[in-house]
């Protein structure tokens, strides 16, 4: 006899059950025996040690109703069975293998038995020719009519499990693509999202990030270092009213952070986020040598800047 749940997927196949609806023990057990049209019935030493142990992982859990437990799975249940989508549709299709196999030797000892009786009453009918037909040899008849009518029920049962096993395994397919495809959508709309908060940000922040995804640099100030003369799409402000007045064209970057009573305080948080943000953008779309020269320059003009501000 093959084995119908391979090592570790009979588990996986009880929270299963336990996601469609709550199940004591015994239903668990009629379940599965109706699952698999008969051919295979766990026993209780099968089915509650397992349960027993989901439940102390925290994957199940009970409650008493009439006397009996009653199972139900949890939430860190539900999420491993999410995790495990693709290996539950591959179970669902090593089923669909153990009810084809499981039908294949049913049908063969229905055969072998069939033949056996058919040389028996060849035999017997050999020696009785000139005998009339008695109720033994009508007897002998409908046992093999029962035999053969027996096989092709079970050889359809198995047929239509296995045409529903592989149905469902192709739906489950179907639906961890899906995921696939909305999580790879999500991570691309985040990834411009970002891009245009970049392409938005003014004063100080936004032209820090303007010269680090490709834009002009702002004027040398003091212990800068050295930095590229401005250009026309990024002119320098002169004096700390117009650093200010850039910086008001771009008060909706980061405009979440609320201030918290501590200037000081608040400005290390804006700084925080300007460096997420841009170590996320290096991470997302690379960064080369070229690329790391030009924020240089950005980040001395930034600098000059915000000195410049903060000397009032």
């Amino acid at each position: 006899m093959p084995p119908v749940f391979a090592h570790g997927r009979l588990r996986l196949y009880l929270l299963k059950l336990l996601d469609e609806a709550p199940r004591h023990g015994y239903e668990v057990i009629r379940l599965l025996e109706e699952r698999f049209q008969g051919l295979y019935a766990p026993s209780a030493g099968t089915v509650y040690p397992r349960l027993a142990k989901l439940e102390a992982e925290g994957l199940v859990t009970y409650a008493t109703e009439g006397g009996r437990k009653v199972y139900s799975i949890t939430e860190a249940g539900r999420a491993e069975l999410a995790d495990r989508s693709g290996e539950l549709a591959d179970l669902e299709l090593e089923i669909r293998d153990s009810v084809t196999e499981l039908a294949a030797e049913i049908r063969n000892d229905v055969r072998g038995a069939a033949g056996d009786l058919r040389r028996e009453l060849r035999e017997a009918a050999s020696a009785s020719a000139t005998q009339v037909e008695d109720e033994s040899w009508k007897a002998a008849k409908e046992e093999l009519r029962k035999a053969k009518q027996e096989w092709k029920e079970q050889a359809r049962r198995a047929k239509d499990e296995s045409r529903r096993a592989r149905e469902e395994a192709q739906q489950a397919r179907r639906q961890a693509k899906e995921a696939q495809e909305r999580a790879r959508e999500e991570v691309q709309r985040i990834a411009v999202q970002l891009q245009e908060q970049f392409a938005r940000s003014g004063g100080v922040l936004g032209s820090l990030a303007g010269a680090w995804l490709g834009g002009g640099a702002g004027p040398s100030g003091p212990g800068a270092g050295p930095a590229a003369a401005p250009t026309a799409s990024a002119p320098a402000p002169a004096s700390a009213a117009e650093a200010e007045a850039e910086a008001e064209a771009g008060v909706g970057w980061a405009e979440d952070l609320t201030p918290g009573g501590d200037p000081a305080r608040d400005l290390d948080r804006l700084l925080d986020r300007f460096r997420d943000e841009v170590r996320d953008a290096a991470r997302d779309h690379g960064v080369s040598a070229a690329q790391v020269a030009e924020a240089r320059v950005g980040l001395a003009a930034a600098v000059a800047r915000l000195r410049a501000t903060l000397r009032g």
